[in-house]
């Protein structure tokens, strides 16, 4: 935090070039205290000072005015005269404010440099103040909450590249920089840039040469087309919203992180909106509210799983079920770990649909940004009717079973007799078991044998303290629990009968489950603020509501009791004049309900309305600046979770509302967003430019293509593709990952002893070679070629990537059995492809890797490199016959694949195969 309040600072001091040298020196505008002043103290004093529940001192920092008062010790501040003003002089003396963090130089010269010029304010000040937290003018006309205009589209003088609005916004400021665009990608370039961004895959050969063949004005245009089409798209792009919403496969919070092994129907759900374009706002409806769309709660669930767009709505609601819940795995204080849920679940939606970080919110008013405790409150109990704390249950008691009624009864009929077959081999354990006991007994003294079996026979959290001392003393006689311990092969007697009841279970028609949000109907908890974040510390009870910065555009949750019966709305959601002729029924408020009647709270259908009313000033502005970051590698706003004030504000803010205006009036359709940006100039820049790369290395203003690196799941799915492996099935269950000998987690079926430690990997055959999207995803154990390359661990979820260039990287690539398992795929395509054609195959790999054919010199080198590399593997074999560490009996692999497979290495870990342009 010390180092947020220093760049805060470093921040304030540059806009206004204050220089502390023995004196200060004038600024180059003037200081204010609502601008320059009021956010330094509202991170280090308003909470004793303002906002907190009693005044300490009796002073008050909120207005420029408050500082006037005199207390015993002196004035607060006294205009003209930082020397003589109690603030500063408490601040230099290290006594303000309490506790270790403290303001930092810089912060304490801007207060003195504008108490030394007058104290000025930036206009009248209120009359007077609510008692707590205060939001000024200044912080309700911050951009981000503003409301979302259509700025006028610039008119440019020699626009000749200027291909789509967006192109006219972005050469607008380059040429403010005395920049221009970069010079048009080639073809070759843009296909693989469209490809890896939209499907995240490789071209194959045959794609590039039909695109390259193409001479039509449009063939562009209409590749992008093609590739929006294929079903590989919503695979892409539902891998960049399962970040947000902090999709996983293990329940995280404990150590266990026990698997949710039916979460995968809620990122199948996702891939299928994606591909079939739904509408975002109603794609956001869904995943807040679509239980409540369907009239769906806990009672009457069972009644509607005959109806698949009730379950696809139930389904959707998976999103907020997505944050670390370990209530089910016996947390230590299950309170807390409930509330953790709550607070986990509301940072996943604030974050992805408000881009706040109201998180902040949970013990005590934002530091940063105008967003209250009560506001916190407001928003949880938006939530608190499917999610109550005190009436909680656990993820198994969530699940919703879609069991038909004829499966449901075959399998009970399965278990009645699987479970005669466990209780023989349960009988037989405890009889091999006793034997072990007994043999153990005769070595005892035979005056305590008695006395000892007694103590064996008690259990042992009521055994008496003779008793313990007693196994403490002869411990090998307190023969308990798993009979390998003792007796292997024993045990495998066991394990032969239990395995014939584990066989006929296998046997049960699969109960398909779905891991929903639903509410009990008519029990609608009341929400009290939890004084410093403390469940056990209630305070007053806060009803549901937006954010108060926000209410001014409209949001006020509407409170109701139970089953009222009109639908929950935000007050002036359908009077608002702001909402566009065009939106959607979902955005309208006019879904039909599947009841008259609400069942429910009805409160997350009317906040989700509220969101994509498109009348909220944050929503389609975080989406389309995350669509943006996805597309050039940078946000327009750079931190697209913070859209407050430790954010980075917009580079292009006109052209972030232009877009965000938009997204909603051709309705919140992301493809046709996709074939906006994809079509400009601006995305279809070569990535040299060499005066855009000195002028702004960062490349802020978008003077040519950023140079990225491929995400770890395009990296495993592109190795995959160019081997010939990828397995392209779609949907269904995870493919399990497995931790191996060398404690690596891979491919695979994971095997484990008596007492669940891991033992094999078992192979999945072809499963293995599936797309990255289906891979499991543990929070505990990563699929080491995703930890490698920076795919996130979900705690709870993920705005942006970060993107690292370390060494482990490098070695994987040159050791992972991955990777060379790949090689040796990718080598022997290349043989089956062009068999005996050394030349061909080089040419064939090349092609694979780089979608272009190698130069004379570049398949000169690889010929001289497959000859010394087979000459190479010759010798080492040879060297193992003669050192008999290798049988002459046993067919050696083929020296030419072998020399193949390391050039097919090589290639793919040569930044033109990890890098896009």
């Amino acid at each position: 935090m010390g180092k947020i309040t220093s760049l805060i600072c470093v921040l304030a001091v540059a806009a206004v070039t204050v220089v502390v040298s023995g004196a200060t020196k004038r600024p180059t505008r003037e200081l204010t205290f609502e601008q320059d002043i009021r956010p330094v103290l509202k991170t280090h004093c308003f909470h004793c000072h303002g906002e907190g529940d009693k005044l300490k001192g009796d002073v008050d920092l909120r207005l420029r005015r408050f500082m006037d008062k005199h207390t015993d010790s002196g004035r607060v501040m006294v205009p003209g005269k930082p020397g003589e003003s109690l603030l500063v002089k408490l601040i230099r003396a290290g006594e303000m404010p309490k506790g270790e963090k403290k303001l930092t130089e810089k912060e304490i010269a801007l207060i003195e440099g504008w108490i030394a010029r007058g104290a000025k304010t930036a206009g009248p000040e209120p009359a007077e103040l609510p008692k707590g937290f205060y939001i000024t003018e200044q912080e309700r006309n911050f951009w981000s909450f503003r409301p979302i205009t259509r700025p006028t589209v610039p008119k440019l003088k020699n626009a000749a590249r200027v291909r789509t609005p967006v192109d006219t916004f972005v050469l607008e400021k380059l040429r403010e920089q005395k920049l221009d665009f970069a010079p048009e990608a080639d073809r070759l370039t843009l296909i693989r840039r469209v490809y890896f961004d939209l499907l995240g895959l490789p071209p194959t050969p045959e794609d590039v040469e039909q695109f390259l063949a193409d001479k039509s004005a449009d063939a562009y245009e209409r590749l992008v087309d093609r590739v929006l089409a294929s079903p590989r798209y919503g695979e892409r792009w539902a891998r960049r919203w399962l970040d947000v919403a902090g999709y996983a496969d293990s329940n995280g919070f404990t150590e266990s992180d026990s698997p949710r092994p039916h979460a995968w129907r809620y990122r199948d759900y996702v891939i299928r909106c994606f591909n079939e374009d739904r509408p975002f706002d109603q794609f956001i409806v869904e995943q807040l509210a679509g239980d409540e769309l369907a009239g769906i709660t806990t009672t009457n669930v069972a009644t509607v799983l005959d109806n698949p767009r009730a379950i696809e709505l139930l389904t959707a609601t998976g999103f907020l079920r997505m944050a670390p819940d370990g209530t089910g795995d016996g947390p230590p204080d299950q309170n807390l770990a409930r509330n953790q849920v709550v607070a986990e679940t509301i940072k996943i939606v604030s974050s992805s649909l408000l881009g706040l970080t109201v998180g902040c919110a949970q013990c005590h008013d934002h530091r940063y940004d105008p967003i209250s405790h009560v506001d916190y409150h407001r928003l949880r109990a938006i939530f608190e009717p499917a999610y109550d704390w005190k009436n909680w249950r656990n993820p198994s008691e969530r699940l919703v079973s879609l069991y038909p009624p004829a499966d449901r009864a075959k399998a009970e009929e399965i278990e009645t007799e699987a479970r005669k077959l466990s209780d023989v081999a349960e009988k037989l354990r405890k009889e091999l078991l006793e034997k072990v006991f007994e043999k153990e007994l005769a070595k005892l003294p035979e005056e305590i044998r008695e006395t000892v079996k007694t103590a064996r026979n008690t259990p042992r959290d009521k055994r008496t303290p003779e008793q313990v001392a007693l196994f403490k003393q002869y411990p090998s006689a307190d023969v308990q629990g798993a009979l390998d311990l003792y007796d292997p092969e024993a045990n495998k007697k066991v394990q032969a009968e239990q395995a014939k009841a584990d066989k006929l279970r296998a046997t049960k028609p699969p109960e398909p489950m779905i891991m929903a949000l639903t509410e009990v109907p008519g029990k609608v908890p009341e929400t009290f603020l939890f004084a410093r974040g403390d469940h056990e510390q209630p305070k007053q009870k806060v009803e549901p509501g937006e954010l108060e910065v926000l209410q001014s555009a409209g949001a006020v949750v509407a409170s109701r009791p139970a089953l009222r019966k009109e639908p929950v709305q935000f007050a002036s959601l359908d009077s608002r004049p702001g909402l566009p002729a065009n939106a959607s029924p979902v955005a309208r408020g006019l879904i039909p309900l599947n009841s008259p009647t609400l069942a429910s709270s009805g409160r997350r259908l009317a906040y989700a309305r509220w969101l994509t009313s498109g009348g909220h000033p944050l929503t389609a502005r975080v989406l389309v600046n995350r669509f943006w970051l996805h597309h050039f590698g940078r946000g327009l706003v750079n931190t697209p979770g913070d859209f407050g004030q430790l954010g980075e504000r917009p580079t292009h803010p006109e052209l972030l509302d232009w877009l965000a205006s938009e997204f909603t009036a051709s309705g919140w359709k992301l493809k046709a967003f996709h074939r906006l940006i994809l079509t400009s100039s601006t995305y279809r820049q070569s990535s040299r430019n060499d005066a855009a790369l000195a002028a702004d290395p960062d490349n802020r203003f978008y003077g040519r293509m950023k140079l990225r690196r491929l995400d770890a799941e395009t990296l495993r799915d592109s190795i995959l593709a160019v081997s010939g492996k990828l397995n392209l099935e779609a949907f269904g269950a995870a493919v399990p990952t497995a931790q191996d000998g060398a404690g690596r987690v891979v491919m695979g079926q994971q095997k484990t002893d008596s007492r669940g430690d891991p033992t094999i990997v078992e192979a999945i055959g072809e499963k293995e070679f599936r797309r990255s999207v289906y891979v499991e995803r543990r929070r505990s154990f990563p699929l080491t070629v995703f930890d490698t390359f920076d795919a996130p661990v979900m705690s709870p979820n993920c705005d942006a990537r970060v993107v690292t260039t370390v060494a482990p990287q490098s070695l994987m690539m040159l050791n992972d059995t991955f990777v060379l398992a790949e090689s040796k795929h990718f080598a022997e395509r290349l043989c089956r492809e062009s068999p005996g054609n050394v030349r061909a195959q080089i040419q064939r790999a090349w092609n694979l890797a780089f979608n272009r054919t190698p130069s004379e010199t570049e398949l000169r080198e690889g010929l001289f490199y497959l000859a010394e590399q087979g000459e190479a593997i010759r010798a080492r074999q040879a060297a193992l016959v003669e050192g008999k560490k290798s049988d002459k009996s046993v067919a050696q692999p083929d020296t030419q694949t072998l020399a193949l497979a390391s050039m097919c290495q090589a290639l793919m870990s040569e930044n033109r195969f990890l890098y896009v342009e």
